[in-house]
């Protein structure tokens, strides 16, 4: 442990902090872009799902190597790389002229900012006291909505101006300046033993990630609970409420940066209090259990009402959003049940499951909603037939986690 001071702890959070909401903002952007995508395009439902989740296939495919060479070189060395591809992604992104093009770019923008969080979380194990990591990463995921605001209303106000490809030409040179400040702020790693030894004296790996109770009983709410959270607020909350509630491609946008606002705000209020309910022995479980639920209420309100309550909907939408951030105290929860010289594993196995659920909601709500019009579904009830699906799946993952054994070793 090599605890910063908090002077030098608050610009290295910045640094990292100013990385991350430009990975945010090319994540959400295709939410935005949907409806002039899929026009340029003649994009399908399925299409539009796996474009999106294209990012995801990207990001999740890293997420494995990623914890070893974050545990190995350290989080500035390794993010660096990472967002020189981050940058080559966004000028192909620019470049495309079919879907084959896009899809490619996606893949490559989700493997060029997949460090983006993992690498501060990873430095935050060892450079922050227990007490700020919860804090820091509520924070970090603010910072990652106010990136998913910029996505929405300023996206669509610029678009008349400058065009689809020009936006991406603007974030690739904004991740480069993101890349200068992390190359000035942040401290160097320390070198320590490759990996921490593990049973019997072997060295450590994923296996004693995967094998743990507490990364288990974690695993399924973060498949489709964050996963989910994430799937809707960057692509299917907007087409829901274009093709269900009956809103014009601004009208959603809106929708989508007051959803994004009211997330930023949600994160921001996470970080000021966990620390009084960790002394409080308010923990991730304890939370988890009582406040998800009723993220499962809000999006049950949200399929049966269909298009009833169109006005309601980016409201409802923004209510379940905040409601699944109860999931968010997973991820520093499963980072702080391991020794710090498996924290870059441990946290990047969790965002690989996350991720991996991103993917296949994403994809698989598309999937189900083109299926369900060719067994002779409307539009609105295929999208309320899809989202039962994915509710279904999300209340099944709830119930594992209230069953399954934690064992979780006191932080």
């Amino acid at each position: 442990m090599n605890i910063l001071p908090k002077r030098t702890a608050i610009v290295v959070f910045l640094a990292f902090a100013f990385a991350y909401f430009f990975s945010a903002l090319i994540r959400a952007i295709t939410a935005t872009l949907s409806p002039t995508l899929t026009q340029e395009f003649s994009l399908t439902a399925s299409d539009l799902g796996l474009l999106a989740g294209g990012y995801f296939l990207g990001f999740s495919a890293t997420q494995l190597p990623l914890g070893t060479w974050l545990d190995r070189h350290g989080p500035k060395k390794v993010i660096l790389y990472f967002l020189a591809v981050a940058v080559l992604g966004c000028v192909a992104f620019s470049f495309a002229t079919s879907f084959s093009g896009l899809l490619a770019a996606r893949i490559l923008c989700g493997v060029g900012v997949s460090a983006c969080l993992m690498a501060p979380l990873t430095g935050y194990r060892r450079w922050f006291h227990a007490t700020s990591q919860m804090r820091a990463n509520s924070w970090m995921l603010m910072t990652g909505s106010l990136g998913m605001v910029a996505s929405t209303l300023p996206v669509q106000w610029l678009m008349p101006i400058v065009g689809w490809r020009m936006l991406f030409w603007g974030l690739a040179v904004l991740v480069l300046v993101a890349m200068a400040l992390i190359a000035w702020q942040v401290p160097k790693w320390e070198v320590s033993p490759v990996s921490a030894p593990g049973a019997g004296g072997a060295p450590a790996s994923y296996a004693e990630v995967w094998k743990h109770p507490y990364f288990r009983k974690m695993a399924p709410i973060g498949f489709f609970c964050y996963g989910g959270l994430v799937a809707m607020q960057t692509l299917w909350a907007t087409p829901w409420m274009i093709k269900v509630a009956g809103y014009s491609p601004l009208e959603a946008a809106k929708g989508l940066f007051w959803i994004n606002v009211a997330m930023l705000c949600t994160f921001w209020a996470w970080g000021m209090v966990n620390p009084w309910l960790a002394r409080r022995g308010f923990h991730a479980d304890r939370l988890i259990a009582r406040g998800l639920p009723s993220s499962f209420l809000l999006l049950a309100i949200i399929i049966i009402a269909g298009d009833t309550l169109s006005a309601w909907a980016g409201a409802l939408w923004a209510l379940y959003c905040m409601s699944c951030t109860f999931v968010s105290l997973a991820q520093p929860a499963v980072g702080m049940a391991f020794a710090p010289a498996l924290a870059g594993r441990a946290l990047s196995a969790y965002n690989l499951v996350i991720f991996a659920g991103v993917f296949a909601v994403q994809w698989g709500i598309g999937l189900a909603v083109d299926a369900f019009k060719r067994l002779g579904l409307t539009e609105i009830q295929s999208f309320q037939s899809a989202m039962g699906v994915f509710l279904l799946c999300s209340v099944a993952s709830y119930v594992y986690f209230l069953v399954a054994k934690s064992h979780n070793p006191s932080s």
